[in-house]
């Protein structure tokens, strides 16, 4: 597959839209905003699409080929595909995790993940915030007579930023505070609880790809019937066959456990849609969120 991506001659970027190939749907809507007409993006990862489970196609390496520019998670968010953009980033290709110039203070590191940090970072506004802001630089650094145009809308999706996030502190605090626990299929939702102030429980880890077993069923189970929590959510992009397993486990403790809705956790919504973009995604999972656990 590094075959394919080989050193080629700076792009005479002049005359056509920049060509940007990205992974998960939240960084190819940020870029979207970001780029505007000045360029035209190809995600890899549509809705539904597990990032830590992914496997690249011989297509998604011609759409890396062809790329003027790359954007990915980075944190090990795309699994095995990370060497696969290290590799391309080393043939001279602009190839970047959009995560780089995070302060590691403000990452999570949850323990079983062994030294390395959470790649889910949407989930906190504050931090994508970041994220658009590396975005923007890297556009401007390979197409600088654009740089005004892409601070201009740079400021302008950062704006949305701010008032998502205002957005997302008043829904959080319209829940009594003993209903702030959200229990998901895996632990994606860790800097979502972090900075808006819920308790976050996942069956599974920050990735999918391990599973979970019959005693992580069980453990879940019991706190659940314990605390008498109202709710618990699927995501988009994992099989809800173990949160299903979870709640008939719950009834078995004499607990009436609700599945509060689906919530996107690694993938956006469908095109078109409130939840194809990255404010609609945030938007909609407080929303499910507190109507659930209210």
């Amino acid at each position: 597959m590094v075959v394919a991506c080989t050193t080629a001659p700076p792009p005479d970027l002049t005359q056509r839209p920049i060509r940007v190939t990205t992974t998960v749907g939240m960084i190819t809507d940020t870029v979207r905003n970001i780029g505007g007409e000045r360029v035209k993006v190809t995600g890899l990862m549509g809705p539904g699409v597990d990032p830590h489970l992914y496997k690249p196609s011989y297509s998604d390496v011609r759409k890396l080929d062809e790329a003027d520019i790359i954007f990915y998670g980075g944190l090990d968010l795309e699994g095995r595909m990370t060497e696969l953009f290290e590799k391309i980033a080393r043939n001279g290709k602009p190839t970047y995790p959009v995560s780089e110039d995070i302060d590691s203070a403000l990452l999570r590191q949850p323990i079983e993940f062994e030294g390395k940090y959470d790649p889910h970072l949407w989930f906190d506004v504050t931090l994508w915030k970041s994220v658009a802001q590396t975005i923007n630089k890297q556009l401007a650094e390979l197409d600088p007579d654009s740089r005004d145009y892409y601070q201009k809308n740079t400021v302008a999706y950062l704006t949305q930023l701010d008032a998502l996030h205002q957005y997302v502190k008043r829904q959080i605090a319209s829940l009594p505070p003993n209903a702030r626990v959200v229990i998901t299929a895996h632990d994606a939702f860790g800097y979502f609880g972090d900075q808006y102030g819920l308790e976050v429980i996942g069956l599974q880890g920050t990735s999918t790809a391990t599973e979970a077993g019959a005693a992580d069923v069980r453990d879940l189970a019991e706190i659940i019937a314990e605390r008498k929590i109202k709710a618990l959510f699927i995501e988009s992009s994992v099989p809800q066959t173990t949160i299903e397993a979870v709640q008939a486990a719950v009834h078995a403790r004499g607990w009436d456990v609700q599945i509060g809705g689906q919530l996107f956790s690694d993938a956006l919504g469908q095109e078109g849609t409130p939840e194809g973009t990255y404010v609609g995604m945030v938007k909609y999972n407080v929303d499910t969120i507190v109507a659930a656990l209210k």
